[in-house]
């Protein structure tokens, strides 16, 4: 695991806390910042997937 996969992961956590606790307390804005958190989150995971596959290709059996 990479570090844009390590940050993806906890960015996406941290988005669904936020996301939840937007919703206990009735925030619209904070379940939007949450998503954003969440999206952001998947898309560094991404990278960080695309990154590794790009490392091993390079690898010789």
């Amino acid at each position: 695991m990479n570090k844009n996969q390590a940050k993806g992961a906890l960015k996406e956590v941290a988005g669904k806390v936020q996301e939840e606790v937007g919703k206990l307390v009735g925030s619209k804005e904070q379940q939007v910042k949450g998503l954003g958190k969440q999206i952001s989150g998947k898309a560094e995971k991404t990278y960080g997937d695309a990154k590794e596959v790009i490392k091993d290709s390079g690898k010789r059996p």
